[in-house]
């Protein structure tokens, strides 16, 4: 027996969008906190190194918020590949999310 597949297009497309902006929150907060670690790393001397730990603790979560935004794009980008083929009766979008 034949499944039959739907999708609510609009509320898909809303999600897709939701992604992408938070992919470019996360691109805003990895360059805030890249400027941040500059800073920090400026005045270390001031502090006796303590601003130079904050900022190495910067720098070593800001290639986790580069990936997530990365990542947070790619699944905008893939929603909205899934929009098209359904749109299209391309089955083979729905292989896209098959664990």
């Amino acid at each position: 027996m034949a499944q039959e597949v739907y999708m609510d297009i609009p509320a898909v497309q809303e999600m897709s969008q939701k992604f992408a902006n938070f992919g470019e929150v996360l691109d805003a907060v990895a360059k805030t906190m890249e400027a941040m670690s500059m800073v920090l790393k400026v005045t270390a001397w001031l502090s006796g190194g303590a601003t130079a730990a904050l900022a190495m603790f910067i720098d070593r979560i800001l290639p986790n918020i580069r990936r997530s935004s990365e990542k947070m794009k790619e699944i905008s980008g893939d929603i909205t590949g899934a929009i098209g083929a359904y749109r299209d009766g391309d089955l083979s979008g729905s292989q896209r999310f098959v664990g």
